[in-house]
Order: C-alpha cells, then sequence, then structure tokens
C-alpha cells in the first residue's frame, strides 16, 4: 500500500501546553478514516497539521511524500491548494457569489482551470442543476452548501479530500446521506478520506476508524 500521509514523531503544543504527541501514523492510498475524538482533543490542530497550517514544533508530516515541515508558509498554501481539498466545518463560502463563483475560487487559488466538463460533472454528481449554480451562495439551504464545499473540495482533482465535522448541522437523517454522497464523490474521483468528528455513530461509514486520544498517546506504530 501507497501512504499519502505519514507522521512521524510529531509534537505539537500551544503556549508549551502538549496537544499532539504522535509517534508514528499514516494513511493509505484509497483509504476512507473516520478519526474521532471528543472536544479538546486536539483534532483541529492534527487537520491543521496535515493542511500544513501548522507545523510542528518537532517531527515530520509527510504528505503525498513531501515533508510539510520543510516548506516555506507560500509553498505549503500552493501544495495544499493542488493537493489538498478541504472541507470546512462551517463551510467558508462567500455569500455574495455564486454557487459557480464559489466553485471556481478552488481553481483560482490552486493555479489551475478545471478541465472541459469537470465542474459539470463534479455538480451533477452532488445534483447541483445549473439553476443553483447560478445563485448567490447566501441563499441556499445546509445541505446545498454542503454539496457546494464538497464540490468545491473536488474541483482540483485533489488527491487527498479533510472533512472537519462538515455534518455538525445536519439531522441524523440528512447527515448519513450526506456522509455517504461525500464518500461516493471521493470515490469516483480516487481521493484519500480523512474524516473528522466527534460523533463516534458515524464510524460505521468508513473503512478505518481511529482515536485521535490513542493516536496521541500511545508509543507503536498506529497505521490506518
Amino acid at each position: 500500500m501507497t501512504a499519502v500521509i505519514q507522521l512521524d514523531k510529531v509534537q505539537f503544543a500551544w503556549q508549551q501546553q502538549p496537544v499532539l504527541n504522535i509517534h508514528h501514523w499514516q494513511v493509505n492510498k484509497g483509504e476512507k478514516v473516520f478519526l474521532y475524538g471528543p472536544s479538546g482533543s486536539g483534532k483541529s490542530t492534527l487537520l491543521n497539521l496535515l493542511c500544513g497550517i501548522l507545523v510542528p514544533q518537532r517531527g515530520h508530516v509527510r504528505v503525498l511524500s513531501e515533508d510539510l515541515t520543510c516548506l516555506k508558509p507560500g509553498a505549503r498554501d500552493r501544495f495544499r491548494a493542488r493537493h489538498i481539498g478541504v472541507i470546512f466545518q462551517q463551510f467558508n463560502l462567500l455569500p455574495y457569489l455564486s454557487v459557480r463563483q464559489n466553485i471556481l475560487l478552488a481553481a483560482y487559488f490552486g493555479g489551475s482551470a478545471p478541465g472541459a466538463g469537470h465542474l459539470e460533472q463534479i455538480t451533477a454528481q452532488l445534483e447541483l442543476d445549473s439553476a443553483v449554480l447560478a445563485r448567490p451562495a447566501g441563499e441556499l439551504s445546509v445541505g446545498q452548501q454542503q454539496r457546494v464545499a464538497v464540490a468545491r473540495a473536488l474541483l482540483n482533482h485533489p488527491e487527498i479530500i479533510i472533512a472537519d465535522e462538515p455534518t455538525s448541522a445536519l439531522d441524523t437523517e440528512l447527515r448519513d446521506q450526506f456522509v455517504d454522497l461525500l464518500l461516493q464523490c471521493c470515490e469516483k474521483n480516487q481521493a484519500t478520506v480523512v474524516f473528522v468528528s466527534h460523533d463516534k455513530t458515524l464510524a460505521g461509514h468508513f473503512d478505518q476508524q481511529q482515536s485521535l486520544l490513542q493516536l496521541s498517546q500511545h508509543d507503536e506504530v498506529a497505521t490506518c
């Protein structure tokens, strides 16, 4: 199996208070990993390390064989835009832009242009029709905004999708439907998934489950 994420001897602390201490962890290509832990367990910190927004005080974070720890901030930003699709808890859509414009922001920040028909292919998978694409994002329902966030995350053909608590605003039925749809789209686009949540009832949708508390405490190798 090819590892697309590798963490080795990673330590991170806020104001000298330890948050993460991960001896070794890896995610292999094509896996769908559910990472769970209570509030304050370091979930957001770990995601920021995987995205290159933060760097550890010690250790190495390798994504697609690139050591993010050794890159300058601008290079990490470019790497993230081209190779990692992020679905935020609050979606981070610009309400005054159309749905189409919000999705195409990914191409702008990634310094690329979507291939012919790719935007239409992605939005069709997510059941976003042409009428929805023309509407301001601020007029959409929560469920529609989630689909737009997924489309934006997938636009640049990223090898990795990272989802940060994207179902927190949904009821149980809509939550499960959304997770299934997300995983189907990622599989069609051959993207590895790291999905982070405090809600362990979602774990059954995923190939692998990993407790962040256990991952950050064990001295042995932890592999998903």
